[in-house]
């Protein structure tokens, strides 16, 4: 299954709107069975029930995190798309621990069959806290 353009768009918009409801059924929607997620941290996850497990406690905790879209680019032949965000939320860094925290990064999605097959998410390195800049080779 090949998705246009439009219902990539239309899938991501969806998406990122379930994101920002906490809602991870709707999350979890776009995910093919087999995802494979790699974190900004390193870490992976494969298996879309896997995935949900891993993001329960989060999204049961979520503390209002919001996903706010800078950019993104769609490529309809590829099955591919490009997104820039910036995550609002409570820190989990050490030493700010529910200070608020605003994280920039990038997301890569490559689909298959219509859904989200491989996630691989990219942060900066640098992050605001409490309105201060944070290196995170600092903390």
């Amino acid at each position: 299954m090949r998705l246009s353009r439009f219902e990539i768009y239309e899938q991501f918009n969806k998406w990122l709107c379930a994101w920002n409801e906490h809602d991870l059924e709707g999350v979890m929607e776009f995910m093919h069975e087999e995802v494979i997620f790699n974190s900004w941290n390193g870490s992976s996850v494969c298996g879309k029930a896997v995935l949900k497990k891993s993001w329960q406690r989060w999204f049961g905790n979520h503390g209002n995190f919001k996903f706010i879209l800078e950019d993104f680019f769609i490529d309809e032949i590829e099955q591919k798309m490009m997104f820039s965000w910036e995550l609002d939320w409570p820190s989990p860094e050490k030493n700010y621990l529910d200070k608020r925290e605003k994280r920039k990064g990038v997301d890569i999605l490559c689909l298959k069959d219509g859904k989200i097959h491989i996630k691989n998410t990219y942060s900066k390195t640098t992050l605001e806290i409490d309105s201060a800049k944070v290196s995170m080779y600092a903390i």
